[in-house]
């Protein structure tokens, strides 16, 4: 088994709610990187914020996994029909036969901050509300998703950094391949909190502008937030014209530096020539690259070197963390859908912010949007540690 249909997918982030709102971003060029008024934050940086999080309310009997992260799982699982698919999955298949796997990194942190805030003053216990396990705990997205769905079948959490949400899509496939599911809830959650805002200050990476990616004068990340979820199954008859398939998936694991890639990108090219080789792809077969693309000088640098090793300076390629900023754990699967997109409405998406393309990397960033027929596009995603993953997407013929 080789290819696998992305039947629904839906997406939030500071760009827009769902597809629409997403790709009139996309096609406008518009950002949704503001300076960074989140909660108490006080850091002179930019963030992607979805608008409104604070406002949507659980279903009753959910009550227990109430959290900024899973109030941002439930916009997106409830827009463009996505919620209505799923459920006509598990009326075909049964409950126990549909997946569930999610990508998170900070997972429900913020709930634990809030909490911390109110501990009792005598003996610094947490107050007795708080809900580790239905909220602040990394499994906590993918158990909200399979109560949500009443699902039975495999929930996992997958949870390398800035790769979890592309990752998911190679265990889901794994899981279908091995007969244990047929279908599969694939996707990425990760909201804004105080522990990846002052983290990522401490470390140095953060910008204090929007980011810049591949600018020659890039100074570090802007942190924003994402829900993307996409139902994957086997291939239908017939299949539709503009139907998005998963064809591809490589990933690779450097361990060369805690927080640093290898210098010249040597896991980032591996991963990319194993998602091509199962696809049964040349370099020259990809019509455009959505690059992983942070905006820090050593992430970026690396990655330009493996796509230039691969793909020569031809091939088209961008980050669109520029729109929508870094998502961390959601980043895999937000840029999966936005390669869908591309792919249905054969638009290359421009990088934003970035001014002067590094002279050292001789790639083919695109500055302004272009339009033309695609077949088939990449996705990086690289995490700390050396956790890569590639995904490789394509139109049905």
């Amino acid at each position: 088994m080789k290819s696998l249909h992305l039947s629904s997918f839906t997406a939030t982030s500071a760009i827009g709610r769902g597809l629409l709102e997403t790709l009139d971003a996309l096609r406008q060029r518009r950002s949704g990187l503001l300076p960074c008024t989140f909660d108490t934050v006080d850091l002179k940086t930019y963030t992607g914020e979805v608008p409104g999080v604070d406002a949507v309310r659980l279903r009753p009997p959910l009550a227990a996994f109430d959290c900024r992260n899973n109030r941002l799982a439930q916009l997106a699982l409830e827009q463009d029909g996505f919620a209505t698919a799923v459920k006509a999955a598990v009326e075909r298949y049964g409950a126990s036969r549909v997946g569930v796997f999610i990508g998170t990194s900070t997972a429900g942190i913020l709930q634990t901050e809030l909490a911390y805030r109110r501990r009792d003053p005598v003996t610094g216990a947490l107050p007795p509300d708080f809900n580790y396990r239905g909220t602040h705990s990394t499994f906590s997205v993918a158990d909200f998703t399979s109560h949500y769905f009443d699902l039975t079948g495999p929930a996992v959490v997958v949870s390398s950094a800035c790769s979890s949400s592309a990752k998911v899509f190679s265990s889901a496939r794994r899981m279908l391949a091995a007969g244990f599911i047929d279908a599969a809830v694939v996707g990425g959650v990760d909201s804004l909190c105080l522990t990846t805002l002052y983290g990522f200050n401490s470390l140095g990476l953060l910008s204090g502008q929007a980011c810049r990616p591949f600018d020659a004068n890039r100074n570090g990340i802007s942190i924003g937030e994402a829900a993307a979820f996409a139902l994957l199954e086997r291939l239908p008859e017939p299949l539709d014209a503009d139907a998005v398939l998963l064809l591809g998936v490589g990933e690779s694991s450097d361990a060369y530096h805690i927080s640093s890639p290898h210098p010249e990108g040597l896991g980032a090219r591996m991963a990319m020539q194993d998602a091509l080789k199962m696809a049964g792809l040349r370099p020259a077969d990809i019509d455009y690259i959505n690059l992983h693309g942070t905006a820090t000088q050593s992430n970026d640098d690396a990655e330009g070197k493996a796509v230039l090793a691969l793909f020569g300076s031809q091939t088209p390629c961008s980050s669109t963390k520029g729109a929508t900023g870094h998502t961390l754990g959601a980043a895999g699967g937000l840029e999966a859908v936005i390669c869908a997109l591309a792919l249905q409405n054969n638009l290359l998406p421009a990088g934003l912010n970035t001014e002067h393309l590094d002279p050292k990397l001789n790639l083919n960033y695109l500055m302004t949007n272009r339009e033309q027929p695609l077949s088939h596009v990449l996705s990086n995603s690289f995490g700390f540690g050396g956790t890569n993953c590639s995904l490789v997407f394509g139109r049905a013929k």
